[in-house]
């Protein structure tokens, strides 16, 4: 994406936050972001085009945040937290910052949730990296690590629509790390 595109998707989420997804106008993302209408249609078809386009941003930078932390950090638990930040603590603080949060959460149509899908599965590819390394204790315990990085991808992304609190949200997520922990001892 180029540097306009990201300009118009920022703008989209600050007036999803704003107005919730299914009250969103394309006039509205326009006019946040500066720019014409035609020039938002021009880029993006319609509403849809521009909620994948900004799952598929939130990704990429949750990705690169990921790579990069796991530079630094050594351990597992560590790493799970990277992996947990991007994909629970950062999304349900943004939700939660929003007066339509739940209104962000029933907007994801098909379309939008066919590309949460595809996105998932990149979250898991980089869980299972980072599993990789304990593939024998981890299949000791029954399981393989395609499956234990499906569990974590599926678990962490629950918490953060299912969690009552920000501390109940790290409460889950902590429960989660020690149970990953003692299948990779």
């Amino acid at each position: 994406m180029n540097e306009r595109e990201i300009g118009m998707i920022e703008a989209a989420v600050q007036v999803f936050l704003r107005y919730g997804v299914q009250r969103a106008s394309m006039n509205d993302i326009a006019k946040e972001a500066g720019v014409a209408r035609q020039t938002l249609y021009n880029t993006f078809s319609n509403k849809d085009d521009v909620l994948r386009a900004t799952i598929r941003l939130f990704t990429d930078r949750g990705i690169s945040n990921i790579e990069a932390g796991l530079e630094t950090v050594k351990g597992l638990g560590p790493q799970l937290d990277l992996v947990f930040e991007q994909v629970a603590v950062r999304p349900f603080s943004m939700l939660h910052t929003s007066p339509n949060a739940e209104d962000l959460i029933q907007g994801m149509n098909a379309a939008s949730r066919e590309e949460i899908e595809e996105n998932d599965a990149r979250f898991r590819a980089v869980t299972a990296d980072i599993l990789q390394p304990f593939e024998a204790q981890i299949a000791q315990s029954g399981m393989s690590v395609a499956e234990l990085a499906d569990l974590i991808q599926t678990f962490a992304s629950s918490a953060k629509t299912q969690a009552k609190n920000e501390a109940h949200l790290h409460a889950l997520l902590n429960s989660l790390k020690q149970l990953v922990l003692r299948a990779a001892e």
